[in-house]
């Protein structure tokens, strides 16, 4: 009984100690990059952010963008042309082939805004989900970051 104990505290501690590595590579990692190389290592292109991010915060997940001011610009995919509005400050959950929880970013279609609620990535594709409303575009379209108006 008491070698499956001391068996067991070996094994907790080394898996304590493999997580706590990990983590502190995922820290230093995340603490070189910017902004626009979380979108890529999450598997988004560049270009779903605007130029000009001020600062970043990711935590446990959790993507904070901040702007200098309002970012406005227009983005023509295929025959229509989209009118985005990010706020100076953008929070979304972040994860591999997904962007969900967004706020404060927000897409003129039609005749209103609705708000940007996330996307997904399968394959070349990128599906947009605006308020109920999904449109999907390939991820080429995404390449290079707009400039604020």
């Amino acid at each position: 009984m008491t070698m499956q104990h001391l068996l067991l505290v070996v094994l907790m501690a080394s898996v304590l100690l493999t997580v706590s590595s990990t983590t502190a590579n995922l820290t230093v990692d995340a603490a070189s990059a910017t902004a626009y190389d979380i979108l890529v290592q999450n598997n988004f292109p560049r270009g779903l952010l605007p130029q000009g991010v001020k600062s970043f915060q990711l935590h446990e997940g959790v993507l904070e963008v901040t702007f200098p001011g309002e970012c406005n610009f227009f983005v023509t995919l295929g025959a229509d042309q989209f009118h985005f509005k990010y706020g100076s400050t953008v929070t979304a959950v972040i994860k591999p082939g997904s962007i969900t929880n967004v706020h404060g970013v927000r897409v003129f279609v039609k005749s209103e805004f609705l708000g940007f609620e996330g996307v997904e990535r399968v394959g070349d594709k990128l599906t947009f989900d605006l308020q109920g409303m999904q449109q999907s575009f390939p991820v080429s379209n995404f390449a290079q970051s707009p400039k604020c108006n």
